[in-house]
């Protein structure tokens, strides 16, 4: 009997392909360890045919303030609340929604109106808030939808929902998504680039987060987002120990790599390329990360722009300084979350200082953008995961009040990467509690930004479960062309 004859007659096609690998993972990693690209671009990696289409966009920053900030404070302008105040939510608004338990016990809900003036901007005339000055001045290059909404009513899902499509972790995030499909633009730097920027007020109600928010998923490992920390040391793991010179991590991560090739061969598993892959940007990191961190060669006058926290480790404005250093070095999806705007309570107090910490460093990172003649292919979004209601929560005194979660709707703001300057989007009723016209859910939110790198959001799929998984899902999702330049 000839068994390898009889191998190959029972093979499957998953072994067959399995098979095939081997010789792929070799071919792949001799890329990695030296190649020359011969591509008139720099994009390594993505998939074949991808972009669909002609992108707007190249690369992203988005800012998401974690724990839903009040579009009633910001940018949802409702004057005649004022005759209000105090007053019953009527029940033909409400119209039996659900509510949170933080307020479903309530015996009554009264009206509070925003305590903060309002003015318009730029030629467009967008009503922004007071608390936020120097994002008013970008009125006519910012789009904002006053309209958004969604299904889930808390924290967590809500933020993974934004992320990733859906309320239940452990799906791709929209950084990793984009990763896999578009590849990199720089070898040297991760693909997608996470930060934490902190936030000042003691008072300020933070919630927890976690890199599930950045995670691949069921992709690759190696499209995650890659934290970058402040302080002496940006990214964990990467610095050699002390005593290990270059040449000896150098002969090591070569000896590794031989292993895990042979661990390849044996199982043919994907994951043991993608660690392959992972060591050897972690050497590259070695030198371009510290010269990316290093802010000390930048001019006063971006100090001037970015103001004086930029000089601060962790701050917004530090946090949006190095995010325009990475866009600039072709990363090409940055998230910044920041933490504190969950304000149940002491919303007078808290929600001022948590302006302070962002204005200034988000609108100097569109204006340095924009100067920089990079704001045209880069996509900036800023926003939280739900909305506010605009009753009060607890008891409302005239010196403090505090708003409960609102899903139905609610504002946030895109700019740059293919984005019409100087339009607001949709219209809420009377007490920014229903949606009157133009409406724009999470996943019409994301396909949006897909098409804006120039990907149709039903043909970016990965088979998982025996679905074609999407950013978008399985409901519908429209490309808000109202947004588009």
């Amino acid at each position: 009997m000839d068994f390898t004859k009889t191998a190959l007659d029972i093979e499957t096609r998953r072994q067959f392909f399995a098979r095939g690998a081997r010789n792929l993972g070799a071919a792949a990693l001799g890329t990695m360890l030296g190649e020359t690209l011969a591509a008139a671009d720099s994009t390594t990696g993505g998939l074949p045919g991808l972009p669909h289409f002609a992108p707007k966009a190249k690369r992203a920053v988005y800012v998401h303030l974690v724990g839903a900030p009040p579009q009633l404070e910001l940018y949802d302008y409702k004057p005649g609340m004022k005759e209000w105040e105090d007053k019953e939510l009527p029940d033909s608004i409400r119209q039996g929604q659900r509510l949170t338990t933080m307020t479903s016990g309530q015996t009554r809900f009264p009206i509070a109106p925003s305590r903060f003036s309002f003015s318009q901007h730029g030629q467009s005339g967008t009503w922004i808030s007071e608390l936020l000055p120097n994002i008013g001045k970008l009125a006519d290059d910012i789009a904002v939808i006053r309209t958004m909404h969604t299904e889930a009513i808390n924290h967590e899902p809500a933020i993974t929902f934004f992320q990733s499509g859906s309320q239940i972790a452990g799906k791709p995030c929209a950084g990793a998504w984009i990763a896999y499909g578009l590849g990199s633009m720089n070898r040297d730097l991760p693909t997608f680039v996470v930060m934490n920027a902190t936030h000042s007020h003691p008072k300020a109600n933070v919630q927890a987060i976690s890199a599930r928010l950045w995670s691949a998923g069921f992709l690759s490992a190696k499209y995650s987002g890659v934290a970058l920390r402040s302080g002496a040391d940006p990214v964990l793991y990467i610095n050699n120990p002390d005593g290990v010179p270059a040449s000896v991590r150098r002969r090591m991560l070569d000896a590794v790599s031989e292993l895990n090739q042979i661990e390849h061969e044996r199982i043919a598993d994907p994951e043991t390329l993608a660690r392959i892959e992972q060591y050897e940007m972690a050497f590259r990191m070695q030198s371009s990360v510290p010269e990316l961190t290093d802010l000390s060669g930048e001019p006063e006058s971006v100090y001037k722009l970015y103001g004086e926290d930029a000089r601060k480790p962790a701050t917004m404005a530090n946090s949006c300084l190095t995010a325009r250093r990475l866009l600039e070095r072709d990363v090409r999806f940055v998230q910044i979350y920041q933490r504190g705007w969950d304000v149940h309570g002491d919303l007078p107090e808290v929600l001022p200082s948590q302006c302070k910490d962002t204005d200034q460093g988000v609108a100097a990172l569109v204006q340095d953008l924009k100067q920089r003649g990079m704001l045209e292919d880069t996509l900036v979004i800023c926003g939280g995961e739900f909305g506010r209601t605009i009753y009060c929560q607890g008891k409302m005194t005239a010196e403090t009040y505090g708003r409960d979660h609102h899903p139905r709707c609610f504002s946030l703001w895109m700019a740059g990467g293919g984005i019409k300057g100087g339009v607001v989007h949709g219209e809420t009723d009377e007490f920014s509690y229903n949606i009157v016209r133009d409406p724009v859910h999470v996943r019409d939110f994301q396909a949006t930004i897909l098409h804006l790198f120039g990907i149709d959001h039903e043909r970016l799929t990965f088979q998982y479960q025996g679905l074609d998984q999407k950013l978008t899902g399985v409901e519908p999702a429209r490309v808000v062309r109202e947004l588009l330049a």
